[in-house]
């Protein structure tokens, strides 16, 4: 099936029982039994619930990961748990190669948690593969890319990467693409990690995350370790997701139409000192970014003239963006990063510039958003 099918229909057929067309809530701890240790497939929660197996069906099959031939996802209780969960597969004395531009609460997690267990990192341009090669060591296990990165939108060569990576761990997040955008696993990644709060949800109503791999072996061991750790996405989440999933064509398509529009606005304001968004031409990666990904996204970030100063008025000024982290969701939002998600950093080889501006380019009226721009930018 295409996208637009699955992201419908994958692991969400109707309820055998009621012939419910969404799939139900199933908000239960614990199932009853046939005999001691035969159950119907589901024996206690934290180890399987239905509307949680419906959504880590879903996003498998989105991501390409063949489910009937072992692959699979875990759908966890956050995209930072879903991160820790990739953590648990590393052991003391491995190196994890980590992009020089990480977004801050992945940075924070392998540096100051991971680290303190004995796993060492180092941080490099992932956006040059030869960097990447000379940075690798003999006990590299694990490497890990964002791609676009979070905020300067960097786009790495993910066919480059899937070659050279072939022995390590090739950890891709995917949360600003979404598997709409980009699909890692087709060049070569091992593991696809989300914050399925962000664009797979889509409403800003649902923290969430997921770990997905084609590799059945990988995908037997993360379900081992959720089980085991237990960072499991409740019911009620994995149904909000699944509702989410259902649109993602149809929002991705309104976000990046509006974002490329706005991008477009911004780079022709004098107003305006940068800006970086994969759609446009002046972005370095735009070829690559055209040919591995099949659309650019909804996440825009620009400088305005001024400095932070001026950063810090315009993202407090705006009528239309909202004032607040995340991204992903209908509604636009707007953030200086260095004074809000990205303060774990501060002060480290991956700071972000205190003028940079961040947007999350929602679905509403294009002409809104860039009025709103305009009224905030004067």
């Amino acid at each position: 099936m295409r996208f637009e099918t699955d992201a419908i229909h994958a692991g969400q057929d109707p309820d055998p029982t009621t012939g419910a067309v969404t799939v139900p809530i199933h908000a239960t701890s614990t199932y009853a039994q046939d005999a001691p240790g035969e159950h119907r497939g589901f024996e206690y929660s934290r180890t399987g619930n239905p509307t949680r197996t419906a959504l880590e069906t879903a996003l498998a099959t989105l991501e390409g990961a063949d489910v009937e031939m072992g692959g699979g996802a875990v759908a966890t209780a956050s995209g930072m748990a879903a991160t820790a969960l990739v953590g648990y597969l590393l052991r003391p004395g491995d190196h994890v190669l980590l992009p020089d531009d990480a977004y801050g609460g992945t940075f924070r997690f392998f540096t100051k948690v991971l680290a303190e267990q004995g796993i060492d990192w180092s941080a490099v341009d992932v956006t040059d593969a030869r960097l990447v090669e000379t940075a690798l060591r003999p006990e590299t296990k694990l490497v890990w890319v964002e791609t676009p990165t979070n905020p300067l939108l960097r786009i790495a060569d993910l066919e480059r990467l899937g070659d050279l990576l072939r022995d390590r761990l090739f950890v891709v997040d995917n949360t600003f693409a979404s598997p709409y955008l980009q699909r890692p696993l087709d060049f070569g990644a091992d593991l696809v990690v989300h914050s399925t709060t962000k664009y797979l949800g889509g409403h800003s109503d649902v923290v969430g995350g997921a770990v997905v791999t084609a590799e059945p072996e990988l995908a037997a061991r993360l379900r081992f370790l959720q089980n085991a750790a237990g960072p499991v996405a409740g019911p009620f989440d994995a149904w909000l997701v699944l509702r989410g999933l259902k649109t993602l064509a149809v929002r991705m398509d309104r976000h990046q139409s509006n974002a490329q529009q706005v991008a477009e606005f911004l780079a022709n304001d004098p107003r305006v000192a940068e800006v970086i968004y994969p759609g446009l031409a002046s972005h370095p990666q735009h070829g690559l970014a055209s040919r591995q990904m099949s659309g650019f996204g909804g996440m825009v970030s620009f400088r305005p003239r001024g400095g932070a100063d001026a950063a810090v008025t315009v993202a407090s000024s705006t009528r239309v963006f909202t004032l607040a982290e995340s991204l992903g969701g209908v509604e636009s939002l707007i953030e200086v990063p260095a004074a809000m998600t990205h303060t774990s950093v501060a002060g480290t080889t991956l700071e972000v510039p205190s003028d940079l501006v961040r947007l999350s380019v929602g679905i509403e009226h294009v002409d809104d958003l860039i009025d709103d721009l305009d009224q905030a930018l004067g």
